[in-house]
């Protein structure tokens, strides 16, 4: 039976909250599970150094075994224990970023167990700047895995009840929180290589990597579909993730040919008595009649349009949604980690628009 514990962000460092916060370590410690908030999406945590511990994540969520985890952290002492080779660039982009939301890629050390990191000899590591999740980290003394908190490509959780929603039943807490104010996972970044190669886009994008670092390499995955049998280095790179239920489709192009797109394909789905959803920046929610349109967020807005998209997508499977288009944004620096969830949740479905 799961705990779903109720923490008041506001009041973290209060006793009250400190000893739900213990209760959630111990747990963690026993080689238990927990679901905790973060900046980002809300994580299922586990000891990230036991393996047996690992494995609990696996069977929650139903994720395959060779896709990596982060390992969350709470202090640089962690980092030393789990990482090896912390170079210049790594200690450059941890003064500027940490914590926060971007995990970095390291030569693993031996205490990693292979269950962790997908087999590969590598960690992906981040340092969370919400305050609950870094005192809990904390309280637990260990690096925590912890990928999104949902059932393996679904919608990653940006609410409480999406989690409840997915792994009530399947994990021993939920410490139900606050809604993560970015919306999308981490940036990742392998720092292995004497190029650093961006290897899945979040909140920090490319530039702001470039201004500490200079040129970084963009991996080719971030655009494209995996191939069976091929080794990825971080999570969320190989298999459809993000997903509704229903079809998807995305339009790209000139953004007014793209809402015309999207208004034909979904009014011919109506007439045929399909159950259609429009995906829509919010300069253009008032031309859909007749269809369901979720309002995205403005076009201005990048971040608002992150913080939005997985409380769309869920919307999408609560009304039950067949068939789902929306846009493949035009802007593809300011919008890359939006195209690349939007793709992978698409199965790479994208057309061009009329």
């Amino acid at each position: 039976m799961t705990q779903i514990i109720q923490i008041d962000i506001e009041k973290i460092e209060d006793r009250e909250e400190i000893k739900k916060l213990e209760g959630a370590a111990r747990i963690i410690k026993s080689g238990g599970t927990v679901v905790f908030p973060t900046e980002t999406v809300y994580g299922l945590g586990a000891n990230g150094l036991d393996s047996a511990s690992v494995k609990k994540i696996f069977e929650a969520k139903g994720r395959p075994s060779d896709n990596p985890m982060i390992l969350h952290i709470s202090d640089m002492e962690m980092l030393s224990e789990i990482a090896l080779k912390i170079s210049t660039k790594a200690k450059m982009l941890i003064e500027r970023f940490w914590p926060g939301p971007l995990t970095m890629v390291f030569e693993k050390s031996d205490k990693v167990p292979y269950e962790a990191t997908g087999g590969l000899d590598t960690v992906a590591v981040r340092m969370p700047s919400h305050p609950a999740a870094l005192k809990l980290i904390s309280l637990s003394g260990l690096p925590i895995a912890a990928p999104s908190a949902n059932i393996s490509g679904r919608p990653s959780p940006t609410k409480s009840r999406h989690v409840v929603e997915d792994l009530d039943g399947k994990v021993d807490m939920i410490l139900s929180g606050d809604d993560s104010k970015i919306g999308l996972e981490s940036t990742v970044i392998d720092l292995t290589e004497d190029n650093p190669v961006l290897l899945r886009p979040g909140s920090i994008t490319v530039k702001e990597l470039e201004e500490v670092l200079g040129e970084i390499k963009v991996d080719k995955s971030i655009s494209r579909k995996v191939n069976p049998g091929e080794k990825v280095r971080s999570p969320g790179m190989k298999y459809r993730h993000y997903a509704p239920k229903g079809e998807m489709i995305l339009v790209k192009g000139d953004i007014e040919r793209v809402i015309y797109t999207i208004k034909r394909i979904l009014d011919d789905a109506v007439g045929k008595g399909v159950k259609a959803v429009a995906l829509i920046p919010e300069e253009f929610s008032n031309m859909f009649e007749g269809v369901k349109a979720l309002n995205m967020g403005s076009l201005n807005s990048p971040e608002e349009v992150m913080a939005r998209l997985y409380s769309c997508l869920r919307e999408c499977d609560e009304y039950g949604a067949e068939i789902i288009a929306a846009p493949y944004f035009q802007n593809e620096e300011e919008f890359m980690a939006v195209n690349n969830r939007l793709s992978k949740a698409a199965g790479h479905n994208i057309i061009q628009a009329d």
